[in-house]
């Protein structure tokens, strides 16, 4: 039993997929692609006709907001955007008492994005019973639709068969929630090999690239991989002092077509956006023919669609 999953088995809220059965995960993998080919059964359009859901982002977000509210009303949800500048909380409101006083409202789906590690998940504690909680990510912790829907875009890429792959992860994987929820998800469904590679001061320190390979050159970090799973370089930390320039870490870590061509043939490239072009990947890997970005966001539609009927339909 966990918050995730009560006493009766079914999955109340979706706040990281750390631990979810490998069959949970296939099963939302299905919904979604099942979404995508025009095989959802029942019109969609009905699954949550009268349920009203809110994305509550207490951070600047693009993709994963709007996706999640496309992927509400393509259910047919009431959508509310809650837009943390303009709201309350800049009068000293807390999240907890902003949650609150939305679900009094009638408000039984909360999409949730805070800059606090835990903070989702001690909204969802909060929660009256069928109040739903998704992680839409906090702090380092999680961004479970964010993996779910790289594993979806590698799948279909490469088949179902995960063990067979190899996949390296580039860049800041210490402060990064998308490589851990994509970690999670690539181990749940028995991923051959993981080649993490970033500097050593964007290394995370509390064993989570336990069993991967942890390589610092790149170039040997690509040598036949099926998958490059590339990272945004978090700007702040170069003022941090973990990186000297962005000059010097497109030398050693960017992804340029030359170096691209040490992984498989076929290859496929995915980043979670936004892109710094020049920075982490450069403009002829992002927008060519190996380059998934656009397709991730694509499926992170279906993906949110098949997380939100599971949860409140």
């Amino acid at each position: 039993m966990t918050l995730q999953t009560p006493e009766d088995g079914r999955q109340r809220h979706l706040l990281t997929l750390d631990g979810l059965p490998r069959a949970a995960i296939v099963a939302l993998l299905d919904r979604a692609q099942a979404f995508l080919d025009g095989h959802g059964g029942a019109d969609p359009r009905r699954a949550l006709d009268g349920i009203a859901v809110c994305t509550l982002f207490f951070e600047p977000s693009t993709r994963t907001r709007l996706s999640f509210q496309r992927a509400a009303q393509r259910l047919g949800a009431d959508v509310l955007a809650f837009d943390a500048s303009t709201s309350s909380t800049n009068k000293g409101e807390t999240a907890l008492d902003t949650l609150r006083n939305i679900e009094a409202m009638g408000v039984r789906g909360f999409i949730v994005r805070h800059r606090d590690d835990g903070a989702a998940a001690m909204l969802a504690a909060a929660a009256r019973p069928g109040t739903a909680v998704v992680n839409a990510g906090d702090g380092r912790s999680a961004h479970p639709t964010q993996g779910l829907l790289d594993v979806l875009t590698l799948r279909q890429a490469k088949g179902g068969d995960f063990a067979r792959r190899r996949v390296a992860i580039v860049g800041d994987i210490r402060h990064s929630r998308v490589a851990r929820s994509g970690l999670h998800a690539l181990r749940a469904l028995g991923i051959g090999e993981v080649r993490a590679c970033a500097p050593a001061a964007l290394l995370p320190e509390d064993g989570l690239l336990e069993g991967c390979a942890v390589v610092d050159d790149l170039d040997a970090a690509l040598e036949g991989v099926d998958a490059v799973f590339m990272l945004r370089l978090q700007r702040e930390r170069m003022l941090e002092g973990l990186v000297p320039s962005l000059e010097a870490y497109h030398r050693d870590y960017g992804l340029t077509a030359a170096r691209l061509r040490r992984a498989a043939p076929d290859a496929v490239v995915l980043h979670p956006g936004p892109m710094n072009r020049g920075v982490e990947i450069s403009d002829e890997v992002a927008d060519g023919p190996r380059s998934l970005v656009l397709k991730q966001v694509e499926n992170g539609v279906a993906v949110r669609m098949a997380v939100l009927e599971a949860l409140l339909a």
